[in-house]
């Protein structure tokens, strides 16, 4: 992204994430992404984004970790 200001709109934030600006707005809906409204719209702090998808990614590196005794407690239990 050229242009790397700190508060993003819907549409900003949607390219700098790789996401539709559909999906982030359900993701808005669902409290699941940071973000706050200036007016009517919707605005995104990259900062906040880029600490957002950190956790985000430190969760998905826990749970894969995790999943081989999920997967092998749930083999022994069928």
């Amino acid at each position: 992204m050229a242009d790397s200001r700190e508060v993003m709109n819907i549409r900003q934030a949607s390219q700098y994430l790789g996401v539709s600006p559909d999906t982030l707005y359900k993701y808005v809906g669902e409290q699941k992404i940071p973000a706050f409204k200036l007016g009517n719209r919707w605005r995104f702090k990259k900062s906040k984004l880029d600490q957002w998808m950190e956790e985000k990614s430190s969760q998905m590196e826990l749970g894969a970790k995790r999943k081989p005794k999920a997967a092998t407690k749930a083999a022994g239990a069928q």
